[in-house]
């Protein structure tokens, strides 16, 4: 393990992939030994009229987003924020977010995006345990951390009054490829969101080899992305899709599907970024043919399930590409055929022991590669419990890979309800309830339970050409078509117009676990 990088305010974040791997990824060519602010002002430099950003005001070139990108450099070094400062970003999707995290990482800087949906109690949360030194905001949002206590931040700033017409000198970052550049949130099972820190090099080189992957030809990408920014699904947008790859970078404000299909008629992009309520909710409203330039759908996040996956492609009449992966640095998609592809990261499945399985055996889903990321960020448990000694990331999810050396994820270990001692996978039941042909979405969460500990509550929003379904009906569904065992059986049934979403558009289980407890006692 090489030394430790360490901030400004004392955050040390190690790199717990051995360094000599890292220097072979680079020899190989599957990092680029380069850091993302040279990444970004190459492509400006090679492009300087091709767009760069659509945001909701209108399409933004390459030389403008590099006037906006140095000018809020400026800003960030004359607040006296730079070199080995983190700094968080909560800002919805637009030019200014753009800018705001490229000039983060001009400045030398690390920066900790959060979606702007999270109140503040994760912000508080985020920027207490990173020591963020300063924090860019939305203009006309500063007041909402109230009089909380931030002993290091020293600054908090709006990149929409930075980013002046005015020129500023294009910054010379002292940074190296293997330092962090972003740290990626997940709220994952813990009970305050995890950080992970990734370098320069894992941006450019593994999660940007993740994207290439999905194009099938060499004409530039146009990436719709749907989900914020600052999530880690959308950390294929600023530091891959511009800073890497030099492409054009689509975004909304916020998640509508009649704005989001207007968007795609009208940008026409070539890949559109979602997680599959959200693209469920697309084809919902799509006429039924394929919009031209599209070459793909790709769906993470959560699992998509395979009647979902059917009608978003028959409505679309594209692809629809499948992604697994987590913040914690793993990835797998099924673009080509549904294997780990090196170039990103590794898999193997093991044991609890830590030792490679044959194909055909489950067990637990482990990757390291060009992707892996440094560590996590001030939670030392969270390093020792996901973190093997060799770099691996042990990821909790179960799987294996079949004779022809295709991934199949089994469970997610992470999300499982506990009912009077045995383990039921909600993602399972959901599987088999999204097939049922009068249900439009799905989402099944455990409920409080005094006896058993927790009972399943299954969330479902009906078809609005069918009849409400009951309890009885539905788990007459599942033990009949599917053949679930009863103790997998939903117990309680709660029927919603639509199923609530949280700030990274995933659903949220948060607010359908309240919910489903709220009905449950009346």
């Amino acid at each position: 393990m090489s030394a430790a990088w360490t901030s400004t305010t004392g955050i040390a974040i190690p790199d717990l992939v051995p360094a000599k791997l890292r220097r072979e990824w680079v020899r190989r060519g599957l990092c680029p030994g380069q850091d993302i602010h040279r990444s970004f002002t190459g492509h400006v430099d090679a492009h300087p009229d091709r767009q760069a950003v659509i945001d909701d005001a209108g399409p933004v070139t390459y030389a403008e987003l590099d006037r906006a990108v140095s000018a809020t450099a400026a800003g960030l070094l004359a607040a006296g924020l730079g070199r080995r400062d983190i700094i968080g970003i909560r800002m919805v999707n637009s030019r200014h977010a753009v800018a705001a995290e490229l000039a983060v990482a001009a400045v030398g800087a690390v920066s900790l995006p959060f979606p702007a949906g999270r109140g503040s109690r994760d912000a508080v949360s985020l920027l207490r345990r990173a020591r963020a030194s300063g924090l860019l905001i939305d203009r006309g949002t500063g007041g909402f951390l109230g009089d909380r206590a931030l002993p290091h931040l020293r600054a908090i700033l709006a990149p929409e009054e930075l980013a002046t017409p005015a020129a500023a000198a294009r910054p010379v970052p002292a940074v190296a490829p293997g330092d962090p550049a972003r740290i990626l949130v997940s709220s994952g099972s813990e009970t305050e969101p995890k950080m992970v820190a990734y370098s320069h090099d894992a941006f450019l080189g593994g999660r940007a080899n993740y994207v290439r992957a999905l194009h099938a030809d060499d004409t530039p990408m146009r990436n719709l992305v749907l989900v914020p920014l600052s999530s880690s699904f959308g950390s294929c947008g600023i530091p891959i899709t511009v800073a890497a790859l030099g492409a054009t970078l689509i975004v909304q404000r916020e998640f509508d599907p009649g704005s989001a299909l207007r968007a795609i008629a009208e940008h026409q992009p070539t890949h559109v970024f979602g997680v599959p309520t959200m693209l469920s909710r697309l084809a919902e409203r799509h006429p039924g043919r394929r919009p031209r330039g599209l070459h793909a759908l790709v769906s993470s996040g959560a699992p998509m399930p395979p009647r979902a996956e059917r009608r978003i492609r028959a409505r679309f009449r594209t692809r629809v590409i499948l992604v697994y992966g987590s913040t914690d640095g793993v990835n797998c998609h099924n673009a080509v055929d549904g294997r780990p592809d090196p170039a990103v990261a590794t898999i193997t499945i093991a044991d609890e022991a830590g030792r490679s399985l044959p194909r055909g055996t489950e067990g637990e889903i482990h990757a390291r590669g060009p992707m892996t990321p440094l560590s996590y960020v001030a939670d030392h448990e969270l390093n020792a419990r996901y973190r093997t000694p060799g770099g691996w990331v042990r990821t909790g999810d179960h799987g294996f890979f079949d004779e022809q050396g295709v991934l199949h994820v089994t469970g997610r270990t992470r999300q499982t309800i506990l009912r009077g001692g045995r383990t039921i996978s909600p993602a399972e039941v959901e599987m088999c309830l999204a097939a049922h042909p009068g249900l439009a979405e799905v989402s099944c969460v455990g409920i409080p339970d005094p006896d058993l500990g927790e009972r399943l509550c299954a969330c479902v929003v009906p078809h609005g050409n069918h009849r409400r379904p009951d309890l009885a009906e539905l788990t007459d569904y599942l033990r009949n078509h599917h053949e679930l065992e009863p103790v997998k059986l939903p117990e309680r049934l709660l029927i919603l117009p639509t199923l609530p979403l949280g700030p990274t558009g995933k659903i949220c289980r948060t607010t359908l676990i309240r919910l489903a407890t709220r009905d449950s006692r009346r």
